[in-house]
């Protein structure tokens, strides 16, 4: 636990430097991963109240991270995409995760930390619904 909180501190402690926000890093990364979603399918991915993520939108949105558009013969949901400055961000961010995750890592021997990350994964499969996540 108190390793997943300070882990999470640091992202967003230089996730705040570049104006993001409590919860835009997540969904940088889910829009960086498949493009376009709706705010429904981002919310079930990221196990958050779909409400708070319209909210995180709106953020982004403002911010001109995103843009919202409607597909032809769907009008009740909006698809969400990044900008070229989402983008940037993104990119950005995926930067962050990486300096950080080296730094957790950097005591680990090399043979540990792949053993690490076959053992997390393992554990997420044991967490998670069929080895699926939802």
């Amino acid at each position: 636990m108190k390793t997943n909180s300070i882990f999470a501190r640091k992202i967003m402690y230089e996730a705040n430097k570049i104006g993001l926000t409590s919860g835009q890093p997540k969904v940088l990364y889910f829009l960086s991963k498949f493009k376009e979603a709706d705010q429904k399918t981002i919310a079930n991915y990221l196990e958050i109240e779909q409400t708070t993520v319209g909210s995180i939108l709106l953020g982004m949105e403002k911010a001109g991270l995103i843009e919202r558009k409607q597909h032809e013969g769907n009008r009740r949901s909006l698809y969400v995409s990044l900008t070229d400055k989402g983008e940037e961000i993104s990119k950005a961010m995926l930067d962050i995760f990486e300096r950080i995750e080296n730094e957790a890592i950097k005591n680990i021997p090399q043979d540990k930390q792949e053993e690490l990350k076959i053992l997390l994964i393992e554990i997420c499969k044991s967490l998670t619904d069929n080895g699926v996540e939802q």
